[in-house]
């Protein structure tokens, strides 16, 4: 006669297993409600380091953020990129830099393919500050 340890302790395999995603905040309904999980990419030009919580709260629940750090004083930038750093590693995601004080932000359920270059050969890079959409 066996013994199941499982009808003893009333568990099954999934509440024994810690969610992989118990650290966001966003519910199956509010994914599916917002058009799926990471479909949104917020656009952020902070003007003070108090607003790193916000971007956080975008991370949290999973939504993609650019934040453009050329509104903050570079001490205020420090700040805010240590502050993001600590976000995206606590949710599993990744931070990149992808031009001068512009950083992306994802959380883990967004896979980010490729690298922008910096500015090693500065010979080959061209300015284009000029280039304006017109719509």
């Amino acid at each position: 006669m066996g013994f199941n340890l499982k009808k003893i302790f009333n568990h099954s395999d999934e509440d024994l297993l810690p969610s992989d995603d118990e650290h966001y905040n966003l519910s199956l309904e509010e994914a599916i409600k917002d058009g799926g999980e990471g479909s949104k990419l917020i656009l952020l030009e902070p003007r003070a380091y108090s607003e790193s919580q916000q971007i956080a709260d975008h991370l949290k629940n999973r939504h993609t953020v650019v934040v453009n750090l050329k509104r903050v004083t570079t001490d205020q930038a420090k700040r805010i990129v240590d502050f993001l750093s600590g976000t995206v590693y606590a949710i599993g995601g990744e931070l990149q830099k992808i031009g001068g004080g512009i950083f992306l932000c994802t959380p883990k359920n967004i896979s980010v393919q490729g690298k922008m270059t910096g500015n090693e050969d500065k010979e080959k890079l061209h300015d284009n500050s000029d280039i304006e959409l017109d719509f």
